[in-house]
């Protein structure tokens, strides 16, 4: 069995709470330069490899700058800060519910990302923590979509990451989720919903497809008023988009979801009107490392139920 290569340490500190990007050249390739690969495999505009490389801005795991004539070894690593983009803040606060040594949990709100991913990199809860809580260290065990709020949990060791995340793959965390959608008198609640799910790259929307299912959804109906139905869901498996592809299946989407039934265009910048009512709700586990039992329970309250008018203004 061929180890795995292993991971310098970077030589570049964080830079607003985000990594620096690292990239291991691969072992078969016909360059001649360091150079070459990146411009080849980055998708950078033209002549930014090469300023990059003159201002010193890649280095290796010593640090030392890559230069233009730098020789192509294959494994070697190297790093360097993306350039940011131009984020518009979102104007909502990332609450805190526990912190120990070894993890953070924190209640996002909706329109912030978890982690850096594409546009979306300063402004994510991860960078936000790492900045506000002074832990740069600090490691996501599991995401939660752009658009939902709720509970997500981080990690403090990278040593421990694993043992956290390994909760996940093998279900022994509870979840709980709360939408707002609308009320369906002839709809039989609570069912379990089991399907199969597929996500296509570069698609936005997840679709349901003929096969053995891969995803599975408890609904139930805690209450309904006005046309509208506050639900309680609990994912017994982790697909994407899963709880939002079951609701519109069930024929009662969730409120304020911009990709199912219909794909709508996308959402001005700064525009923070109307979230997604979905709400990561309950989080309950064993702690791996410490043995302890942990129930968490966000405080956010979605507003289509509560105040529906001014939410959908």
């Amino acid at each position: 069995m061929r180890r795995k290569p292993r991971i310098p340490p970077s030589p570049l500190p964080q830079r607003d709470g985000v990594d620096p990007v690292r990239v291991r050249l691969p072992q078969a390739g016909g360059w001649a330069t360091v150079r070459e690969h990146l411009v080849d495999r980055l998708a950078a505009g033209p002549g930014v490899i090469d300023t990059m490389l003159a201002d010193g801005l890649i280095v290796r795991a010593d640090g030392r700058p890559v230069e233009s004539r730098t020789v192509y070894e294959p494994g070697m690593f190297v790093w360097f800060h993306r350039e940011l983009p131009d984020e518009e803040r979102v104007p909502f606060a990332v609450d805190v519910v526990y912190r120990d040594a070894h993890v953070v949990v924190a209640d996002k709100p909706h329109f912030l990302a978890t982690t850096p991913r594409g546009s979306h990199v300063a402004e994510t809860v991860l960078a936000r923590l790492r900045r506000e809580l002074g832990i740069p260290a600090l490691g996501a065990a599991h995401r939660l979509d752009r658009l939902t709020a709720g509970l997500v949990l981080f990690t403090v060791r990278p040593e421990e990451r694993g043992a956290y995340q390994s909760l996940f793959r093998d279900r022994l965390v509870a979840k709980e989720y709360e939408a707002v959608a609308p009320y369906d008198e002839g709809l039989a609640l609570p069912r379990t919903v089991r399907s199969r799910i597929v996500k296509e790259r570069g698609v936005l929307a997840a679709r349901e497809v003929a096969g053995e299912p891969n995803a599975e959804t408890r609904v139930e109906l805690r209450e309904h008023h006005d046309g509208l139905g506050r639900y309680r869901l609990v994912p017994r498996t982790g697909q994407t988009h899963q709880l939002r592809v079951h609701m519109n299946a069930l024929g009662v989407p969730i409120l304020g979801d911009p990709l199912y039934p219909v794909v709508t265009g996308p959402v001005p910048a700064g525009d923070f009107r109307r979230p997604l009512q979905l709400l990561a709700r309950k989080l309950e586990f064993t702690d791996p490392v410490t043995g302890r039992a942990h129930r968490f329970v966000s405080a956010r309250v979605l507003r289509a139920w509560s105040a529906h008018d001014d939410w959908a203004r």
